[in-house]
């Protein structure tokens, strides 16, 4: 599992932030769905949604007796529903306010006879504005689609390889709408003391039932909320005394204070020669560094690296 840098495209969080802040929003509409249609999933990963080949996709909704999937594909600028009886509609977003998508998806889903409830205001944002109600312009450059969607899929790959080395509970490499990132996370099995909670505008108790148990998390984001370039980032809950001044192998990687958590530019990651092992380094070393310190149960890690069609060495 190599991946040369030069295979991962370029990313500039400032040009292309209109481009990531409309792609965010419209994430955050097709995620609404889930929330509403979907039984509720320990520490709420159905609401997740996973990396395809075209853009990041629901799992399949029950709509009545109905069945389907929404899906944002970025190669093609398109929200596409994808139904259990064969159909399949696409709807165009670029140039469109949210406004206008909400509108134009909340008939399509009508016309298709599906009964999917779609309302509401996006999460963990501040100052959010209804969808319906979101008259801004928006941008959409199609490169910075393509380029976004890339990255994406380099990280999913690598999260995924890193998940397969893991004999506990783990979450699948899923992308959360609300803040936006691309995360796996590990479990040990204990529980964690209960989350203070104060995400803006997500409910507590959501928070808190997401870190019911200890973590720790790997992700990725594009840019924004603190830090506005794209990186990889992993931290811990509970955070144990004395992780910011972990040693961790990489020169790139440094601790935010602010964020508790170690981050890794995408820029370093890019430019290495070989790219996919620098996000290797970085998932594992810094997972070691907490796991020693919260003490994590042994023999929850298998030694040897992925290996694709075939059981991992025990």
């Amino acid at each position: 599992m190599s991946g040369q840098g030069s295979d991962w495209p370029r990313l500039d969080y400032a040009a292309d932030r209109g481009t990531i802040e409309t792609i965010h929003l419209l994430l955050q509409l097709i995620g609404k769905l889930p929330v509403r249609l979907h039984p509720w999933i320990n520490h709420g990963w159905h609401v997740a949604l996973r990396m395809t080949p075209h853009g990041a996709v629901t799992r399949s909704l029950p709509a009545g007796q109905r069945h389907f999937t929404a899906e944002l594909d970025f190669l093609e600028s398109a929200i596409v529903i994808a139904c259990e009886n064969g159909s399949r509609e696409s709807l165009p977003v670029a140039g469109k306010t949210t406004a206008a998508v909400h509108r134009q998806l909340a008939s399509l889903l009508d016309r298709l006879g599906l009964p999917a409830p779609l309302h509401g205001a996006p999460n963990e944002l501040p100052d959010p504005v209804p969808f319906a109600d979101d008259e801004r312009p928006r941008e959409w450059d199609a490169d910075a689609a393509r380029r976004l969607h890339g990255a994406f899929l380099c990280a999913d790959r690598n999260f995924n390889a890193f998940r397969s080395l893991y004999r506990g509970k783990s979450s699948p490499s899923h992308l959360f709408w609300g803040s936006f990132d691309l995360a796996v996370t590990r479990f040990s099995g204990r529980k964690a003391p209960v989350h203070p909670g104060g995400v803006p505008h997500l409910p507590d108790k959501v928070t808190r039932e997401a870190y019911s148990h200890e973590v720790i998390s790997a992700g990725f984001w594009p840019g924004g909320g603190g830090f506005d370039e794209a990186a990889f980032y992993a931290y811990a809950y509970p955070t144990p005394n004395g992780l910011a001044e972990r040693p961790v192998e990489l020169e790139a990687v440094f601790w935010k204070g602010e964020l508790g958590e170690f981050l890794l530019p995408y820029a370093a990651v890019r430019e290495a020669a070989d790219a996919d092992a620098v996000v290797q380094r970085f998932l594992h070393s810094t997972f070691d560094a907490a796991a020693a310190l919260l003490d994590w149960p042994d023999g929850l890690v298998i030694g040897a690296a992925p290996s694709y069609g075939t059981p991992p060495n025990q």
